[in-house]
């Protein structure tokens, strides 16, 4: 059953940042991965959240999405992200 991961990413060094997004592909690739939105326009259309960059991944299953997240290859990344975001995380299983 597909997975999804959904980001709520406040960016706080741009230009790290952009560094990050560069590195961060090929690493959601590896574990089966693919963006489904990449920091698009948003609209809250309920409620008072006010979401930052939003992306959302989609993988295979909420185990593969698990060991892209705790990887050595994506730890690194992970890092730099954590370094020049505050960001807001989570996995929900799909229908």
């Amino acid at each position: 059953m597909a997975a999804y991961v959904i980001v709520d990413i406040h960016i706080t060094d741009p230009v790290t940042y952009e560094e990050y997004k560069k590195q961060a592909f090929p690493t959601v690739q590896a574990f089966g991965g693919r963006y489904i939105a990449r920091g698009g326009a948003v609209e809250t259309l309920e409620g008072d959240w006010v979401p930052g960059r939003t992306v959302i991944l989609e993988f295979p299953t909420v185990q593969l999405a698990k060991e892209w997240w705790g990887s050595d290859l994506y730890a690194p990344i992970r890092a730099v992200r954590q370094r020049s975001a505050r960001t807001r995380m989570v996995v929900v299983e799909g229908a």
